[in-house]
């Protein structure tokens, strides 16, 4: 296996480039902040061997011992979460959001999305499939985790850093970010990304992630900040530069899914995402891959979702099939 990318960003604090193969995200950033007595590792890759060997190898590195070391999740997703109960010890801190934590944990999950991915038109012959293959079902933590919950505001101290939680819903409803306001370093995970846009989607027609989005957005925009530690990807240099594009893509999202409605009258989200303008080497809606139809409609769904909320899109069907359609 080839060496662990790790980067010193400065004293005490190291990111470690955690592969994610076969993934078209390549890998997870972890931030790696070696104190006394206790490190604290950001974000940890998925629960599969190779990422586990990656981490490995960067506390080996780095002479990071497990039994010294607490971890902090940005958020639910089998990127950043997989291996928490995999690597942590049993007097290990692992500090996680609530809302995060009762997806994580809620017993009928997958369930619960396949009824919802068929109310929004993803073809039932390809739900099954779509959930088999999806990687949150495969590479989570395996049992119930034990988590420190945090909050707006807390404090985490360690090493020379003095880390403030920041929660920025939207990606996930429980995203949070870490904050050190000596060094205005911002922790984004999957908050602000730098070369690619974080998927903000939904299957439940009643949230509004979108604009839960925006709202996170602009909390950050006033926050002083020199270094974004993004969960992929490069570290991104003008935070506020960064999180105008982010909004401005989101805003030409809303206005093609206006267009696509007003020209195409009433469709089910995954019908509007079939036709949305997708970053994907492929020769057309037909020829992307299973999981990256899913994304797409569920990021179509939150774009019709906030639409609704405004009173441009109103919403037709049943609790079965729903529909959507210009006001």
């Amino acid at each position: 296996m080839a060496k662990t990318v790790i980067e010193e960003i400065r004293s005490d604090l190291y990111r470690a480039e955690i592969p994610l193969p076969r993934n078209p995200l390549k890998a997870t950033n972890s931030y790696i902040i070696k104190g006394k007595p206790r490190n604290l590792v950001i974000d940890t890759g998925m629960n599969r061997e190779e990422c586990k060997a990656a981490m490995l190898d960067a506390f080996s590195e780095l002479d990071v011992k497990m039994q010294d070391t607490d971890y902090f999740v940005t958020h639910v997703h089998a990127d950043h979460v997989g291996l928490v109960d995999e690597l942590s010890s049993e007097d290990a801190k692992i500090y996680f959001n609530q809302p995060d934590a009762d997806v994580l944990n809620y017993k009928n999950l997958w369930q619960l999305v396949c009824t919802l991915t068929a109310r929004h038109g993803f073809p039932s012959e390809l739900v099954d499939m779509a959930v088999d293959s999806h990687p949150g079902k495969h590479y989570s933590p395996k049992g119930e985790v034990e988590f420190s919950m945090v909050n707006d505001g807390d404090i985490l101290n360690y090493g020379s850093f003095e880390l403030r939680c920041v929660v920025t819903p939207g990606h996930t409803s429980g995203h949070t970010c870490l904050y050190e306001p000596h060094l205005k370093y911002l922790f984004s995970g999957d908050h602000i990304l730098g070369d690619i846009t974080p998927n903000i989607s939904t299957w439940i027609a009643e949230s509004n992630p979108l604009w839960e989005y925006f709202k996170s957005l602009d909390k950050v925009y006033a926050m002083p900040v020199d270094l974004v530690l993004p969960g992929h990807r490069s570290l991104i240099y003008d935070c506020r530069s960064r999180i105008e594009e982010l909004k401005k893509h989101h805003r030409m999202r809303l206005e093609e899914v206006m267009e696509i409605l007003s020209e195409n009258g009433p469709k089910n989200s995954y019908e509007v995402a079939s036709k949305m303008t997708w970053d994907l080497l492929a020769a057309g809606w037909e020829e992307f891959p299973l999981m990256q139809k899913w994304f797409a409609t569920g990021e179509a769904l939150a774009h019709i979702r906030y639409l609704e909320v405004e009173g441009r899109v109103k919403r037709g069907g049943d609790e079965h099939k729903q529909v959507y359609f210009v006001n």
